[in-house]
């Protein structure tokens, strides 16, 4: 398959690329409250703690760090603290502020106790970032007024607010910037059982009938992830309307998933290439990831944002402090001979 269109296949099932209509469907989706969010467990009980008690002192929540993977309810979440808290959400995007000057129209549109949802906040330019600073932490922005001799600083103040920002890549965010937040929140791959909730909401939202065995199929092959869980069942809801009956049921969730190329383990066809890589050009690893992104022709970022966390997640794949390594339970999945053992006895 050519690259391009394995890219657009990835990005339409897998990564955290969404069309309009896409976002449209999420957020269709999006649960609205606390209750209704399935998994994160403990992620939960200690939000709700904190919510209840800023609303019992009346005051704002401190300001919240949401990471993981894409896909796992950060974007929800920020939304579910505005709702919660009875405020206004603005939302961006740390690519999206180029300059501190479009910061400053978005901090002082802020109303008392509103939500800023920054996603991506590890790419915020390092302008914007010294700028947010006094923002966070007195509420106040700093602007300059002139140049020369005749520039001069104004101080602003702002109403207070909760800063919601969300990563995927934690340990790019600055010491400084890190140290602002009061609440910090890591989610993790959700489990089947939770998964097949997400599902079974879905579905009932989407007026699509689904045995259970069928949410299951759809569940275990979702990366963990409940944004490609519900992007799959999109699938196996259009497979249906086409060669199945009136109800999916595990047969017909099955072959619409094999037509997708999404193999009994959520493998993707990008994910079965990035290992067969290191298989077939590296014996196995270890590579380093700019070698490996170079052999796929691909971008470092994705296999590092996208394809790797849920490898290592399944265990497919290990980080060593030389490389990459492909594992013995991935020789075993793709049905390939596992030689390394016997080549280190060898040795």
């Amino acid at each position: 398959m050519a690259k391009k269109e394995i890219k657009d296949d990835r990005e339409r099932l897998i990564t955290s690329q969404e069309t309009e209509e896409e976002v449209v469907f999420n957020i269709s989706l999006r649960p609205e409250n606390l209750q209704h969010f399935v998994g994160q467990k403990h992620t939960l009980e200690n939000l709700m703690i904190a919510i209840k008690a800023a609303k019992k002192r009346k005051e704002t929540l401190d300001h919240i760090l949401l990471s993981g993977p894409p896909g796992l309810g950060k974007t929800t979440l920020a939304h579910i603290i505005a709702h919660e808290m009875g405020s206004k959400i603005t939302a961006t995007s740390g690519p999206a502020i180029e300059r501190a000057g479009d910061l400053i129209g978005i901090l002082t549109n802020l109303g008392e106790g509103d939500c800023l949802f920054i996603d991506e906040i590890h790419r915020l330019s390092k302008v914007v970032e010294e700028f947010i600073y006094p923002a966070m932490e007195n509420y106040q922005i700093d602007f300059l007024i002139d140049k020369g001799p005749y520039a001069k600083t104004i101080k602003f103040n702002l109403k207070r607010f909760t800063l919601v920002g969300a990563t995927t890549r934690a340990g790019f965010l600055t010491a400084p910037l890190r140290g602002r937040f009061g609440i910090f929140y890591h989610l993790d791959f959700y489990e089947v059982e939770d998964l097949v909730k997400i599902i079974e909401r879905s579905a009932k939202l989407l007026d699509v009938s689904l045995d259970k065995e069928a949410a299951h199929e759809i569940a275990r092959r979702s990366r963990g992830t409940p944004r490609v869980a519900n992007r799959l069942l999109r699938r196996v809801r259009d497979y249906s309307d086409v060669k199945g009956g009136t109800k999916v049921d595990k047969k017909t969730a099955q072959d619409a998933l094999q037509s997708q190329r999404i193999d009994s383990a959520g493998l993707d066809e990008i994910d079965r290439k990035v290992l067969k890589a290191v298989i077939d050009f590296y014996d196995g690893g270890p590579v380093g990831i700019e070698s490996l992104a170079a052999t796929l022709n691909e971008e470092s970022d994705t296999i590092v944002d996208v394809v790797e966390p849920f490898l290592l997640k399944t265990g497919f794949m290990k980080r060593t402090p030389r490389g990459r390594e492909v594992t013995k339970r991935a020789y075993e999945h793709l049905k390939l001979p596992y030689k390394k053992e016997s080549q280190k006895e060898f040795f």
